[in-house]
Parts: C-alpha cells; structure tokens; sequence
C-alpha cells in the first residue's frame, strides 16, 4: 500500500497535461501552444487596439491614485502633472523599446529572456516576475473589490450595517471582504478567455471608463465652481533641496508604476499585426492618457477638499462619501471594469505566460492566470493601500527588481545580438542560447549588478534601518537599476563574447545574404519588418516543431 503506483501516476500527470495543439506537441520541457511565435491567424491586434488598450488601462483607480499622492507628497498641482508627463512620457519609449522584439517575432517575455539569461537561466526573472505580478494582482483586486462594494451600497445601503465577524488584525471588514470576493469571481470569467480576443474587452473599455472620468470631472467643476483651492495651493516641500527630491522620486514612482507593462510588452506585441502598429499607437496614447486621467483625478481631489474638508486621493472614499446612489453605482461599476481590464494586461495574463514557461506541460496562459488570481485571493493585498506614502513605495520597489532585467534585455536585443534571435533555438537545450548550463553568467552579473546599489534604500523604504544616503539612491531606484544592468551586460559581453552566437550569425549571413543586403535598401516601413530569414523561422516553428521536441 506504501508503494507508489508508477502507472497510475502516470495516467494521473498524463491526464494534467494542457490540451494538444494541433501543431505543438506538450511532450518538450520548453514549448506548448501560449510559449510558441504566434501563427499570422492569431495576430490580431491593429494600431487602434493599441489605442483603446492605453486609453481603458490608464483610466483607473490607481492612475487617479497616484496623481492625487503626488500632492498629498508636497507637490503643487502643476508639478504634479510635470512629473506625470515626464515619467510616463519616458516610460513610454522604454516601453516601445522592449516591446519590438515581440512584434518582430512574435515571441512573449518568458521567451525573449532565454536569449539573454540562458535556457535555464531566464527562469528566475521569469519567477522574479511571477512573485511580483501575483502581488500586484492581489492589490488590484482589492481595489476593484471596494469598486465592486460602492456597487452593492448603491443598490442596498443597508449593507452598511453588515456586522463584522473579522477580527481587528485582519485589516479588513466583512462587507469589504464581501467586495473583495465578488471581483476576484468576476475576474475569473474573465481570465478564460484568450489574449487575441479580450482586445473586444478594452475597446468596452475604452469607451465606457472615459465617460465615467468625465461625468466625475464634470461633477467636480460644477460643485466647487471651478477646479478647486487645490490649484491655489503652493507646494508643501521645506527646501530647494526637498522639493527636488520629492519630485525626482514621484517621477521614478512613474516608471515604477509603468515597471512590468514594459517588461510585459511583448506578451501584447506579440499578438500585433505588423511590427509598426506598435509604436506611436503606445508613444503618444500611453502618455497623454496618463496625463489626463492624473489631471481629472487632481482636480476631483481638489474638490474633495472644499466638498468634505480633506483631501480625497483615493476616488472610491469619495465614492463613499456622495449621496446620489445611480451616479455612485455607474461611477463604481466603470471603475471596477477599468480594474478588471487593467489586472489582466499587467498581471494576469503576464504571469499566466510566465508560468506556462515554467511548467509547459501542465500549465498554459489560462491555467496560469487562475493560479495568479488563487494566490492574489490568499494574501492581504488591502494592506499595501494603507496610505500615500506606503503605497508609492511599493511601486517603487518593482523598480529595484524589474528595471536591470530590462536594461539587459534592451542591451541584448539591440546591440549584443543586434536584432537577430535563431527562433528555434529559444526552444532548443542544443541551441545556441544553452550558453554554459543552461545560464549566461553576463546577464547575471548585470542584473544583480543592477540590484545591489538600490537594496538599503528598498529595505529602508520598507521601514527598516537604512545607511545614510541611501533614500536618494532608492529615489532614482529605476534609471540605477536599468544603467547598470545595459552598462554591465555590454561590458561583459565586450570581454567576453558568445563566440558561438557570433559565428551562427555569420553562418546565416554567408547562407542568404541577400535578407541582410536587403536590410540595408528596404524602406522604412518595410524596415520595421523581419528580413525573410526571421519570418521564415517565426511562422514556420510550428510545422517544424519536431526539431524542438
């Protein structure tokens, strides 16, 4: 009885397994339908999609958030949308950036990181990523819980005297808790459905928030006549030297908003029809929504303050606090759509994919994103939305993580590897990527290079005793992090080169060097494009897949 049943054991994983493709086989450790190049029938996503995806996924909660902590931080109204063009005017190009290679071919992050990590090595961004994208799933999910909570009290306000059965150090009450289930139910339904068919979902989106924002805009203007004393008011900071700080860290706090939707990049690009419709769809859209949504949201948090005499920079409290129940409850269902869509493109469709390269045979996007949304239920997200100042650390601290992986993913793509990746071998152990145990030390010397320096100032960030100086360093967490880790992987690389890799592109120069010649004469629209050698390996893999298996 004590003796495993190695047959039925077998059956029991066989029966595990994600469903068969009709072209990928499950039976290979790096591959399975979500891992594969997208076939040209599911690039679906046109440059409007791209559109409608940063118009819906910056209107949320969390956009107004963050430009109303900004002046709960000391800055001015004015400086507070300066630092929200600057940050995610930035953010926007490194985004663009990262995200060519999925557009190119067609590939996902978890892929695109074995180029420069190695076969196995890329696993610890990958679950880097995965712990960090579970986090911020659990936090959305709180707060589309509230959203989900003003629904349920504009349609029965007696819910209010729901009797709490939650001891005190839970941190939350039964009727929010309440909220908190029902959205991560929701979102459930949500997660089955594919990546190439929810861009319908931020087209709804896209239109509905955006009425929402402005009727709450709208309401603001009307009730305070005007935009509020909030505008009146000068910045809180004591010093030169405090208000230079405090703005330099509240645009980092930008990018680290932005951190994993631009390591994310390519898990979307990849779905986009030519490589073009990616760019200024995303370099325009991304910041100009973002400034908007933080001006609407300043400006309700200005009215919040003549209104009810504090500064509201959380929408939902000022949710709790208006009296006419069919605006609170179209305002709140808005909110919690925009939660919805956001938490799918920023975490669970991200993690879904990171987990599918994991554990390929038995996890695919759809498994993964239920297991992103399983662990967020488990942990106490409402607790990292405590206050201003704890909530922007926690932005910040992606930053310390995420931003060395993407300076060496930018430096690997564009200078050490020059724009060419051998597609079949980010599927292949005999590749060219096996590097030396299946790791590249180079880009493990730049990412923890990149981490080291932003360490006492994360830990001080997080409360804890911190070296002198080290909360200005931890204030510009992101561009040290994303430096040293493109500086450190091209210096690696200078001393010590991939010979290998260098001799396999020669190899296909010397074999069809008309693809490269043509590189050199092709217009600039064609130039976004693949050559006919990356093409031919992203389209074909999945004819071919027996030589990955």
């Amino acid at each position: 009885m004590g003796i495993i049943d190695k047959e039925r054991l077998k059956k029991f994983l066989k029966k595990l397994e994600v469903p068969q493709d009709n072209d990928i086989s499950t039976q290979s450790n790096w591959i399975n339908r979500d891992l594969a190049p997208i076939p040209p029938e599911r690039r679906t996503w046109g440059a409007w999609n791209y559109v409608a995806f940063w118009i819906s996924d910056c209107l949320n909660v969390n956009t107004f958030m963050i430009g109303g902590s900004f002046i709960a931080l000391g800055c001015s109204w004015w400086q507070a949308l300066v630092v929200v063009a600057i940050g995610y005017g930035l953010s926007a190009v490194v985004l663009v950036t990262n995200g060519r290679v999925g557009a190119i071919y067609h590939i996902g992050f978890s892929v695109f990181t074995r180029s420069s990590f190695g076969m196995y090595g890329a696993l610890i961004p990958i679950l880097n990523r995965i712990l960090l994208g579970v986090i911020w799933y659990g936090v959305q999910a709180s707060i589309g819980g509230q959203c989900v909570y003003q629904m349920l009290r504009a349609i029965a306000p007696s819910i209010d005297n729901l009797p709490n059965s939650l001891p005190e150090s839970a941190g939350i009450t039964t009727k929010d808790f309440l909220g908190f289930f029902l959205f991560s139910l929701f979102s459930c339904v949500a997660i089955w459905f594919p990546v190439e068919k929810i861009r319908h979902l931020f087209t709804l989106k896209s239109i509905l928030v955006p009425i929402a924002a402005i009727a709450l805009f709208v309401w603001a203007v009307v009730n305070v006549h005007g935009l509020g004393p909030m505008v009146e008011q000068p910045s809180t900071f004591t010093s030169n030297d405090d208000m230079a700080w405090g703005i330099i860290a509240s645009i980092i706090s930008c990018f680290g908003n932005m951190a994993a939707l631009i390591v994310n990049q390519p898990d979307f690009a990849r779905y986009s029809k030519k490589p073009s419709d990616i760019i200024f769809s995303q370099l325009i859209t991304l910041p100009l929504g973002f400034f908007f949504t933080s001006f609407i949201g300043i400006v309700v948090t200005s009215a919040s303050q003549t209104l009810y005499g504090e500064a509201l920079w959380n929408p939902i409290d000022l949710l709790g606090k208006m009296d006419n129940r069919p605006a609170v409850f179209f305002l709140a269902f808005a909110f919690a759509f925009a939660t919805l869509g956001t938490n799918l493109a920023a975490n669970s469709i991200p993690v879904g994919a990171d987990l599918s390269a994991v554990f390929p045979r038995y996890i695919n996007m759809r498994r993964g994103g239920y297991v992103a949304a399983a662990i967020g239920f488990s942990i106490t997200p409402w607790n990292l939305l405590s206050g201003a100042q704890v909530f922007l650390n926690f932005l910040t601290g992606y930053t310390v993580f995420l931003s060395p992986i993407t300076g060496v993913l930018i430096a690997d793509y564009y200078i050490v590897k020059k724009g060419h990746y051998a597609v079949e071998d980010l599927y292949s152990p005999s590749g060219i990527y096996w590097y030396k145990y299946g790791i590249n030390w180079r880009a493990y010397a730049a990412y923890i290079g990149g981490i080291i320096p932003n360490i006492p100032g994360f830990v001080g960030a997080m409360g804890n005793y911190a070296p002198p100086g080290a909360d200005k360093i931890f204030n510009l967490a992101w561009p040290i992090g994303f430096v040293l880790g493109f500086s450190i992987y091209l210096t690696c690389n200078f001393f010590f080169p991939c010979r290998w890799i260098i001799a396999e592109r020669e190899k296909e120069i010397i074999m069809d060097p008309s693809a490269y010649e043509k590189e050199k004469t092709e217009t600039p629209e064609a130039s976004s494009s693949p050559t006919s050698v990356h093409r031919h390996q992203a389209d074909s893999i999945y004819s071919r897949n027996s030589s990955i298996v």
